[in-house]
């Protein structure tokens, strides 16, 4: 087993320090020439064929190598080229030579390292001489692009009429970034036409085109969240100290910026929401309106008449100060429960001037005194455990007891008029609390990065 696997390797050896193959026609697939071949045999005929392949093979480059010999018709090739498809193609080069009858093309690639970097060391040298010949077409290529650009820089700084022609700030600073490119492209456009080169325009904008598209698929939420912002910017749907409530999220609008929604919550937290899902979202803005209703439930028990127990409770709620007149305090049966029956009440407030969480709960009570005040027994939760004596023993005075009331008519209560009681202060005083630190959160970070503008009108 060694010794074949020495064989082996030694065989390997020989094999790699031998020279390289020649490179014959027929091992290389290539054609051979076709047609009939003459009985005769001419030496000046071969003479003529060689002198024939030199001349050409002299005023083509890379051919300096190769030798010619012509011998009955049948030429053989020998030589180094830089390059085998060089090689190669000498077999359809010279099969197409009059009386050329085969070929033996012993060609090889070189491998001599001078003379494989003398063709890239020449062309090098013809490029330098290119851009020292083409330098001052470069200059004023270049000089043309920068003046455009610089140009276009200019005109986007203006103020006027990028802020007259936006809605906001953000959509100006949009059209300057436009103004920017277009000049940019404006430019590159001038200075290929200069060189001679605008056929060089489309590759450059496919390639741009293509680069553009990868990075779209690759940053897609983040171009979503910033048309979203652009949306917004325009559309306005909030302004700032807005109480808006956005996916369940509840709170005042500190700022709109390019990215985020920033609210403050009623916990004095920062809430931010990507402008993509803002977007897309419902925006309930409470504060659009300067009137705004609550509402609440409550019930009453036994036998009460239920129309004078609802007009008791809206004359309770119309008469507090805090309520409007317009539009009007509102009460209705709602349903009959094992507890009672129930009552919705509502109202509006001023939610400017008035809290509307105050104005609620001051509501609930001056209703709740009232009813109660009238004789009305408000439902709760407790339960009352009665024990009853042995059955029998009350039995002749329950009977008697219940043949008395069923002989008188059934006595339905009506509440009286029950005076108020005093009216607690229900000021928007939290409201204006949370409006101060928005405000103050505004002053602090300034209002650059800010796409909410009080100029324009909201959707």
């Amino acid at each position: 087993m060694r010794i074949a696997l020495r064989c082996l390797l030694l065989s390997l050896a020989l094999l790699l320090t031998l020279p390289a193959a020649p490179l014959r026609a027929q091992e290389a697939g290539e054609a051979q020439p076709t047609g009939t071949i003459g009985v005769e045999e001419s030496r000046e005929q071969d003479a003529a064929i060689a002198r024939r392949i030199r001349t050409i093979l002299s005023e083509l480059e890379g051919y300096q190598d190769v030798t010619v010999a012509v011998k009955s018709g049948i030429v053989t090739l020998r030589g180094t080229t830089l390059d085998a498809a060089k090689a190669r193609a000498l077999n359809d080069l010279v099969a197409r030579v009059d009386g050329v009858v085969a070929i033996e093309n012993e060609v090889v690639e070189s491998t001599d390292v001078v003379e494989r970097l003398n063709p890239a060391v020449k062309r090098f040298q013809d490029r330098i001489g290119q851009l020292v010949a083409w330098a001052p077409l470069l200059l004023i290529a270049a000089a043309a692009f920068t003046g455009v650009a610089f140009l276009g820089v200019l005109i986007a700084r203006m103020r006027q009429p990028w802020e007259r022609l936006a809605p906001n700030s953000f959509i100006a600073d949009i059209y300057r970034m436009l103004i920017r490119l277009a000049f940019v492209v404006g430019g590159v456009v001038v200075a290929l036409d200069i060189l001679g080169a605008t056929a060089l325009l489309g590759t450059i904008l496919g390639a741009a085109g293509i680069i553009g598209l990868a990075i779209g698929f690759a940053v897609k939420d983040t171009v979503e969240n910033f048309i979203a912002s652009i949306m917004l910017s325009i559309r306005q749907p909030f302004r700032p100290n807005d109480a808006i409530e956005i996916n369940g999220d509840e709170g005042k609008v500190i700022r709109l910026t390019s990215r985020a929604t920033i609210i403050l919550s009623w916990d004095g937290n920062h809430i931010r929401i990507p402008n993509s899902t803002v977007f897309k979202s419902r925006i309930v803005n409470y504060s659009r309106n300067r009137e705004r209703r609550f509402l609440f439930e409550i019930g009453f028990e036994g036998e009460v008449d239920m129309e004078a127990a609802r007009a008791l409770a809206q004359e309770t709620v119309q008469a507090l100060p805090f309520t409007l007149e317009s539009p009007a305090a509102s009460v209705w049966i709602d349903r009959l429960s094992e507890g009672g029956t129930m009552l919705k009440v509502a109202g509006w407030i001023d939610q400017t001037e008035t809290s509307l969480l105050l104005a609620k709960g001051e509501a609930l009570r001056q209703v709740k005194a009232a009813l109660e005040g009238a004789g009305v027994l408000i439902p709760d939760t407790t339960y009352r455990l009665r024990l009853d004596p042995p059955i029998g023993a009350l039995a002749p005075l329950a009977a008697a007891a219940e043949e008395a009331v069923a002989q008188q008519p059934p006595e339905t209560v009506t509440p009286p008029q029950a005076p108020l009681v005093e009216t607690a202060d229900v000021g928007a005083t939290e409201e204006k609390e949370l409006e101060a630190m928005v405000e103050a959160e505004r002053a602090e970070d300034g209002h650059e990065d800010d796409l909410l503008d009080d100029t324009t009108k909201v959707e």
